[in-house]
């Protein structure tokens, strides 16, 4: 059996259509989503195209999200033509009961308050130009209802160390045993001083402490994933990403 879900945004309902299942399933075995942005989401170990064609057809789409084997099919078997990003990242995660925690003395994690507005939106743009490959102009487009929504959720954090906020780190997504963390951005002036690592470790340990077990996120480059090996952090597989210049039609 094979469900497409629409995922509406953040804690919005999400409604499931699933066509009829093949003689012998008798369980969901496969998951596309499409975001609001028209991103798609894949989740198909078994690698049935045809099937997977037949769901997003006539979907507009403007980039895909999944395990790097699946969205480099998806791109060729859909002929939606080159991308303008591409990138394959480690797929991290980590029991958190073996979390590794370094030394955080002079550290501390705080909520996203105003007197910090200007310089989180500073940093938010400066990640999605690198994380999107987008101009600068949307990047700082793209940056305020990213703000509006992690205050909203309360679901981020900035790093401060003597009186100076240094980093940025929040949950992309909230799981009853399960967090994926994203956004983690290090002020360019204090890279190399381990910032990431405690930036990192210590929002799972606030995770930890109200019963969540485990957490996922992707290394976007050798050095974060160093760090992130430091604290525990294991990578299973490897997750590709892909956007397009403007919008995609699936035929």
């Amino acid at each position: 059996m094979f469900a497409m879900i629409n995922l509406l945004g953040l804690g919005a309902p999400m409604p499931v259509r699933v066509p009829e299942a093949r003689a012998g399933e008798g369980c969901v075995s496969g998951m596309v989503g499409v975001t609001e942005g028209g991103t798609v989401l894949l989740q198909r170990p078994g690698g049935d195209w045809p099937v997977v064609a037949g769901v997003l057809s006539g979907v507009v789409v403007n980039g895909v999200l999944g395990r790097a084997d699946q969205v480099t099919a998806l791109q060729g078997v859909f002929g939606l033509g080159s991308a303008r990003h591409a990138s394959k990242e480690p797929d991290c995660r980590l029991t958190l009961a073996e979390l590794r925690v370094p030394d955080c003395t002079g550290f501390d994690l705080r909520p996203v308050t105003s007197d910090v507005q200007k310089t989180v939106l500073r940093w938010r743009a400066a990640c999605a130009q690198g994380l999107f490959a987008l101009p600068l102009h949307q990047a700082r487009e793209k940056a305020t209802p990213d703000l509006a929504r992690w205050q909203a959720a309360d679901s981020h954090r900035v790093l401060w160390h003597s009186g100076a906020a240094v980093a940025l780190t929040g949950f992309n997504a909230v799981l009853p045993h399960m967090v994926q963390i994203g956004t983690v951005y290090v002020s360019p002036r204090l890279r190399g001083r381990g910032c990431a690592r405690r930036r990192v470790g210590l929002r799972p340990v606030q995770a930890r402490a109200a019963g969540i077990r485990c957490a996922v996120l992707f290394a976007a480059s050798q050095a974060a994933e160093r760090a992130y090996r430091s604290l525990g952090f294991v990578a299973d597989g490897r997750m590709g990403f892909m956007l397009f210049d403007g919008q995609r039609v699936v035929v």
